[in-house]
């Protein structure tokens, strides 16, 4: 409004100039309102100062370098004035916040001012903000001078500056030296440990205040349920729900996440999602959160809630794109992924950073290592991240020497390799056969590059020597290791003695897994397989037997597959599909076409214990072939079909897929758990070398 220039100003004329500054919207509307006031002496006044004030360095539309100018031509400012623009300057965003803060206090000082119970908080917190501690105590020893200490807001802004330093055993002793505790001084002391990563003692105090007579609020759940995630202990996070039903904490957004998080976290996939449906008001907060806890449990197909997301109006955010991404990499489903990309065109969203390195690590581990190379070309960006996703990418997919060219042009473009660049390098050698690239890769890991060598690169080289049928020189490493052996390690020196026939290396090799993973499956069941190849069906039934002795229960095989935007899963012998019926008449049709073909099954890898035509069926139905046979029946002629196999094909179901891609002119995509095999024409892009 416009203030008409008074030179006898009456009271109500003063409380016109303070209402014009009470509902102030610009510092434009402002400055017009402060050259009324120079203007006309008995406009200043204390209480219109501290309005003029109060707008400049609070408002979020005010600006705290005029306040400061207007708080220098203020005679005798109140403690009241130094208040309001220490907090200004304390709450600020500047770099110089904490220099502006301490700047007004000392000023006081000097002005023979006393700081009251405001002014210290407020320089506590910028001391916080700032973490200066070396401050901070300063201020604190000043409180205790003056008595202002005692005061449980003064004590309770002290205890977060000692929590932001990483003080707790300092907020702890200000906390226990209080006569005075209230519900923030409780909350600030359980942040202290659970930012410290001491959630344990985090939520031992929050079950000692459940003691006292005071209730948390949605604040200290939040920060409870987030220690409790960390310990991942389910049953301490039910009863950590239980006291918020109990005691009708409101479920707001910030708790509902919280909650869905530590579910999660603590492995119960159903509650979480139970909870999550249950809450009132959902953000993208809330879906980040569930994408990122399922895809954190390999619940995969779980994520495929995406849609949903859009349908409810919440637009995801880039967290959102990358963890959907992250859940089709995983579970291998193109369809979705594609749609993700789409979105980040529609959208006009740059493939670059975190999202470009997400799309390429998606497109190569659904078999489109042509689409990760497209998007991987129209980065801007690229980094670490990007070559390491095209490396992994391509080896998994059977173009070694391809990888080994993206790793020279990271030297020539400055980007240094790091450790999982490494692993793809020497998966690449070893898919690839190439023995003596991957010796000189492995070498230079340390000399030229400075990377010391894990157990993942040891196990690496174990399997480029194996596979090349290298056993003795595997051995040899594996014995000269500078760390010890783990199942890994064992494992591909184990899976080379299957591959060549090693019996009694394997034999060997078995006892030592069985020490370490006394309750692991894989190594019983190559075993079972080397002894069947090699005609010891009584050594292998021995071993089946030893399994159940020991109740180690064999990982069962699972494959997916993506139709029309839905994940269909099959298991072995899987008759759980509404359309069971026509897959089983089509495997049936499958294997007549087959043996018409002169195929003829490798009964080794099936139950030992089966006579030969119960082996032949039970081989028929592998997970992978219902998953093939189910891809048949459902897409036109010559769609090329995609499965992820959660176990490494078998010989027999290799052979046939390699048929079946022949006969029925089909391009089929398999990604098991060690690479991707592509079948066109009765050929697989591995060389049967896997």
């Amino acid at each position: 409004m416009m203030i008409q220039k008074m030179y006898t100003p009456q009271p109500q004329q003063i409380s016109s100039i303070i209402h014009s500054l009470e509902t102030c919207k610009s510092m434009e509307n402002l400055r017009q309102i402060h050259s009324i006031i120079l203007k006309t002496k008995h406009f200043q006044t204390q209480l219109v100062w501290t309005k003029l004030i109060s707008f400049c360095a609070l408002s979020p539309l005010g600006d705290l370098h005029y306040a400061a100018l207007v708080f220098d031509k203020i005679e005798n400012p109140s403690v009241n004035h130094y208040n309001i623009i220490i907090r200004g300057f304390a709450s600020s965003a500047e770099n110089n916040s904490l220099e502006n803060s301490l700047y007004f206090f000392y000023e006081m000082l000097k002005n023979g001012l006393v700081p009251d119970n405001f002014t210290i908080p407020f320089i506590l917190k910028a001391c916080a903000k700032a973490k200066a501690l070396r401050e901070g105590e300063a201020i604190h020893c000043y409180a205790v001078k003056t008595g202002v200490s005692l005061d449980v807001y003064v004590k309770n802004t002290l205890m977060r500056l000692y929590a932001v330093c990483g003080l707790c055993h300092a907020a702890r002793i200000l906390f226990e030296g209080s006569a005075q505790r209230n519900l923030v001084s409780w909350t600030t002391l359980i942040q202290a440990y659970a930012n410290a990563g001491l959630s344990k003692e985090a939520v031992r105090v929050f079950l000692e205040m459940g003691e006292s007579e005071l209730r948390a609020d949605e604040k200290t759940m939040v920060i409870v349920l987030s220690a409790c995630s960390k310990l991942k202990d389910l049953s301490l996070g039910r009863k950590i729900h239980r006291y918020m039903s109990d005691n009708m904490v409101n479920l707001d957004v910030f708790v509902g996440n919280a909650l869905v998080d530590m579910y999660l976290k603590c492995g119960d996939v159903e509650f979480a999602c139970k909870v999550f449906k249950e809450m009132p008001e959902k953000n993208v907060v809330s879906w980040n959160s569930l994408i990122a806890g399922l895809t954190h449990q390999g619940k995969f197909k779980e994520v495929n809630e995406f849609p949903r997301m859009q349908s409810e109006g919440v637009k995801p955010d880039n967290i959102t794109l990358v963890g959907v991404l992250n859940s089709c990499a995983n579970l291998g489903v193109l369809e979705l992924g594609e749609w993700v990309h789409s979105y980040v065109d529609r959208n006009r969203i740059k493939a670059d950073g975190f999202i470009g390195n997400a799309l390429v690590d998606m497109y190569a581990k659904c078999g489109r290592i042509d689409q990760a190379s497209e998007v991987f070309k129209n980065m801007k960006r690229r980094d670490v991240f990007s070559y390491t996703s095209m490396i992994v990418g391509l080896a998994m997919n059977g173009k070694g020497e391809k990888a080994l060219e993206f790793f020279s042009e990271m030297s020539t473009v400055g980007i240094k390799p790091n450790g999982v660049t490494f692993i793809g390098v020497l998966s690449a050698c070893s898919h690839a056969g190439l023995v003596q690239e991957g010796k000189r890769y492995f070498k230079e890991m340390s000399s030229l590059y400075k990377i010391e060598p894990q157990i993942e690169h040891y196990g690496c080289m174990v399997d480029l020597y194996g596979r090349a049928g290298f056993i003795a020189e595997a051995e040899e490493f594996v014995r000269t290791m500078p760390i010890e052996p783990d199942a890994f390690v064992w494992g591909s020196l184990l899976g080379a003695c299957r591959t060549h026939g090693k019996v009694e290396l394997a034999e060997t090799i078995l006892k030592k897994l069985m020490e370490i993973e006394p309750e692991g499956d894989g190594a019983y069941v190559v075993m079972s397989n080397i002894y069947s190849s090699a005609n010891r069906r009584k050594d292998a039934i021995e071993i089946r037997k030893t399994m159940k002795d020991r109740k180690v229960k064999k990982a069962p095989g699972c494959s997916v597959i993506e139709l029309d935007g839905v994940v269909h899963e099959f298991r072995m012998g899987d008759k759980s599909h509404s359309r069971t019926e026509e897959i089983y008449s089509m495997l049936d049709e499958v294997m007549n076409r087959l043996k018409a073909e002169g195929f003829a099954t490798e009964s080794s890898n099936a139950s030992v214990s089966a006579v030969y035509k119960e082996k032949e069926q039970s081989l028929c139905h592998h997970s992978e072939r219902l998953a093939m046979a189910f891809g048949l029946i459902s897409t036109k002629p010559k769609t090329p079909l995609r499965i992820v196999k959660n176990l490494r094909v078998c010989s027999d179901c290799h052979s046939v897929t390699k048929f079946i891609s022949r006969v029925y002119e089909r391009e089929i995509i398999v990604r098991d758990r060690n690479r991707f095999h592509h079948f066109i024409d009765g050929s697989c892009s591995c060389n049967d070398f896997w």
